[in-house]
């Protein structure tokens, strides 16, 4: 262990002064925000020394390589989203719900949909199947999108950074040698309160506090206000937005099933896999949301190529956040976090807190953070006895949640679809991750004493 040098205090300062101007630029003075994370993205670059031929490679590969698998995600989730606003389905499940729980309890009922649906799905993959469900229940209530939409993206967030079988999970449990089954138990332990606390119960505190639009684009194209029509049944609804769901759980159990590289195993990867799985779900909605319901081809056809043209800035800034990320990797920035954290003199169970807090920071990805606070912490952790493996686990795992801002795609999502400005996304969406990670870790801590 050794004190932070020269030179990463230098990294770090000037990626505090790259965030902080990003917050200025697009809040206060209402510049584009991809023109701005670009512009200060190459600035950080050249300040802190990155070869001036490698820069924008930099910013490119990492733009490309989120955009690989956020655009897939993005597209399919909101012609399937579109599906389900114009067939009804949408509005019947949006009744059924209000029916079941009532009015008042509508925001537990989003965090438990949030909680289930997320076990399977990436963070991203939840959120465009159910954001259309969360549009729908807020216009039938008449209750602030924030009071609905907040505890489903929290119950989606809690799930995908404590609860295998997600992949950082996953891997953080191989790295420290934990045991799967009781680190799942622990998981649900620390999560369903941490999502209580972070969801329904901030929720009802901060929603009367932010005054929303009124008119959000977004909104529109997921809600059909004809009155007195036809709805689908619920079954049919409900099954055709979980086949990806269930698909992508069937792929996560492939090896389970049959033996791994045979070809009913390579079978049931390629269909578990999220944009294979969405594209499916996408094709089956084609049919029992659009030829069952009555809809022609081109119908169909066009609501598709209708639903897509709102989501080019979000796609584009999920992809801009993900460059700005490939330049605190590429400059040096992200290892001086992580020398940081590791010249700190803490248990293992808050060093795994603290990595993982500072790379997700640094990088935007709750899963870099979670497997990087892995990579460093298990060495460390296996001379130290008496810490279980579990715990550190979801010490990572609640770390990687940690001050979600201008770096991470999940923060652009809600941003653009909630149609928050960026300081109305920090006060709602960022202090959750932020009440998530701290509950959690608390949460561990306390559970430490005890097991």
């Amino acid at each position: 262990m050794h004190a932070i040098g020269q030179h990463d205090l230098f990294l770090l300062t000037s990626a505090l002064g790259a965030v902080i101007a990003l917050v200025v630029l697009i809040a206060r003075f209402k510049l584009n925000a991809f023109v701005v994370m670009f512009a200060v993205s190459l600035a950080l670059a050249i300040v802190t020394g990155m070869p001036v031929q490698a820069i924008v490679k930099s910013f490119e590969a990492g733009l490309g390589g989120t955009l690989g698998h956020i655009a897939i995600v993005v597209a399919l989730g909101t012609m399937l989203g579109k599906m389900m606003a114009e067939s009804g389905g949408s509005d019947r499940i949006a009744h059924t719900l209000i029916d079941l729980f009532g009015e008042k309890r509508v925001p537990w009922a989003m965090v438990t949909i949030g909680l289930l649906v997320g076990l399977p799905v990436f963070f991203e993959v939840g959120f465009v199947l159910l954001v259309p469900i969360a549009f729908n229940v807020a216009r039938r209530t008449g209750m602030s999108m924030l009071m609905v939409g907040l505890p489903m993206v929290v119950g989606l967030s809690v799930v995908h950074g404590l609860v295998p079988p997600h992949p950082a999970a996953t891997m953080a449990v191989a790295a420290y040698n934990a045991d799967l089954g009781r680190t799942l138990l622990y998981a649900l332990l620390v999560g369903i309160p941490t999502a209580i606390i972070a969801g329904p119960l901030y929720a009802k505190f901060i929603a009367p506090r932010i005054q929303l639009s009124a008119d959000n684009p977004m909104a529109e194209q997921f809600i059909d206000d004809t009155p007195n029509r036809n709805l689908p049944g619920f079954s049919l609804t409900v099954a055709t937005i979980l086949l990806p769901v269930m698909l992508m759980l069937i792929g996560s159990c492939a090896d389970a099933i049959s033996s791994r590289g045979n070809t009913i195993n390579s079978a049931l990867h390629l269909l578990g896999n999220a944009d294979v799985a969405l594209l499916t779900g996408v094709v089956v909605s084609f049919i029992t949301l659009g030829r069952m319901r009555g809809f022609s081809r081109g119908t169909i056809l066009k609501f598709s190529n209708e639903s897509l043209a709102p989501t080019a800035l979000v796609t584009l800034l999920v992809g801009a956040g993900g460059g700005f990320g490939r330049i605190l990797q590429d400059s040096g920035t992200s290892q001086a976090i992580v020398n940081a954290a590791g010249s700190a003199h803490v248990s293992p169970l808050l060093l795994a807190w603290i990595v993982a807090a500072l790379v997700r920071v640094a990088t935007g990805s709750a899963t870099v953070g979670m497997a990087t606070s892995a990579s460093i912490v298990a060495p460390i952790a296996a001379h130290m006895p008496g810490v279980r493996p579990e715990l550190l686990v979801l010490a990572s795992g609640s770390g990687s949640l940690l001050l979600s801002h201008v770096n991470d795609g999940g923060f652009w999502l809600v941003k653009e679809y909630f149609n928050m400005s960026v300081a109305q996304t920090l006060k709602t969406w960022t202090v959750c991750e932020t009440i998530i990670s701290v509950v959690a870790l608390a949460l561990t801590l306390a559970l430490s004493l005890v097991v």
